[in-house]
């Protein structure tokens, strides 16, 4: 059991001492000591009754008595002239006196818990000996009565020392409890970093693997495409024109990735002007409208961020034109509080998500985003279009 939950159980059972007690009384002085009581017994049950209301009242306020206010010290005082009284009609009402010790200790002033202790051994000691009648009827009363005042002053000293005591040890817990959830923390977010770094060697090891590739590949592949092209320079075909200029485009960004540098389109621009211009540039080829709108405070995010939701972005517009027949496409960049979306949605054929349909782009895409701690999720079936959601962790630029 951690210490608020043990401290929460302490207070449970000191709330409910008076309750218990009062009721002990009633009864007790009712049935098996109805001969001590003074006076008629419906004296006693109306204090006992007055006593209940007072501690019903202002009971629930002082459970904690954190503090010495004016409520606080009202309701303990109150509670004491109500044990005395008690005391005094039936000397059974030594139950209800106890609770004096028992809220007592829970009082943050030490000369209040002496006090309250001390009081509360005058009338303790009273009912031990059995009450006023032994006191001023019987030859040794007073006697008896100053043994038993000795020895539960005694006690009272000894119980507001062990209080001390172990307020004071659970304090040195609280506050070691406290010191080990902060090392805790600390030690999670040491590890947070580890897992960080280790990933970023992880990501650059494989990008220097796939820059060779590359370089080897890719990028001589499209070099020689580009010269084949511009062979055939001297014809205004403009799809041979396009075609060049794709496959300088692509060379370039080719050359660009072998150097680990993050997507052109966002060399001197934020994030929603570059998901603007490639989509801009995706309609200009690709002959279907396009619009891109950003929601939210706009932030500076991690390059790692922007590079995977642009990347996102190009996959999915990708898809669109190879696959949906869309009318039109839209673009939503969302700035939250801890996490970035971008929604691509169109109006095309559509698909079931998770079937033989879900090739590579999608696969790679989910890829991407999971090493980021992000997620996708796929929207789409058969005649009702498709919406790709990519979620990241809003993580800003790193200081």
């Amino acid at each position: 059991m951690d210490f608020a939950a043990r401290e929460r159980s302490v207070q449970r059972v000191t709330a409910s001492v008076p309750y218990v007690t009062l009721a002990g009384t009633v009864v007790v002085s009712l049935t098996v000591l109805r001969q001590l009581t003074l006076g008629p017994p419906w004296v006693l049950i109306s204090v006992c009754g007055a006593a209940f209301l007072w501690v019903l009242v202002l009971g629930p306020r002082t459970k904690d008595m954190v503090t010495m206010n004016v409520v606080n010290r009202t309701y303990y005082l109150g509670l004491l002239a109500f044990a005395a009284v008690i005391v005094v009609l039936n000397p059974i009402g030594g139950l209800f006196a106890y609770t004096g010790y028992v809220h007592g200790l829970r009082l943050p002033s030490q000369r209040w818990k002496v006090a309250g202790a001390a009081y509360t051994g005058v009338w303790a000691a009273l009912s031990q000996i059995g009450g006023v009648h032994t006191l001023f009827h019987e030859r040794y009363g007073w006697a008896f009565y100053l043994a038993m005042l000795a020895f539960n002053l005694l006690f009272a000293g000894a119980m507001s020392h062990l209080s001390s005591v172990m307020a004071a040890q659970s304090e040195q817990r609280r506050v070691t409890a406290e010191k080990l959830a902060a090392t805790l923390e600390e030690n999670a977010t040491l590890h947070a970093q580890l897992l960080v770094q280790a990933r970023e060697a992880g990501i650059q090891e494989e990008r220097q693997r796939m820059a060779g590739e590359i370089h080897d590949t890719l990028a001589q592949g499209l070099t020689g495409i580009i010269t084949q092209l511009q062979a055939t320079a001297r014809s205004e075909d403009r799809h041979i024109a396009a075609a060049l200029r794709l496959a300088r485009e692509n060379l370039a960004e080719a050359r660009r990735s072998v150097q680990a540098i993050g997507p052109s389109e966002l060399d001197d621009r934020s994030l929603p002007e570059a998901l603007r211009a490639v989509a801009e540039r995706w309609s200009a080829h690709t002959g279907v409208p396009s619009q891109v709108s950003s929601t939210g405070t706009e932030l500076s995010l991690h390059p790692e961020i922007e590079a995977t939701l642009l990347r996102t972005a190009q996959e999915a517009l990708s898809n669109v034109a190879k696959h949906a027949r869309a009318a039109k496409v839209g673009v939503t960049l969302s700035y939250m509080d801890d996490v970035v979306t971008l929604d691509v949605r169109d109006d095309g054929v559509g698909f079931t998500p998770g079937g033989k349909s879900d090739g590579y782009g999608l696969t790679a895409m989910r890829a991407r985003v999971k090493r980021l701690a992000g997620t996708v999720d796929i929207e789409s079936e058969p005649g009702g279009g498709t919406a790709v959601s990519a979620a990241v962790p809003a993580i800003g630029v790193p200081a």
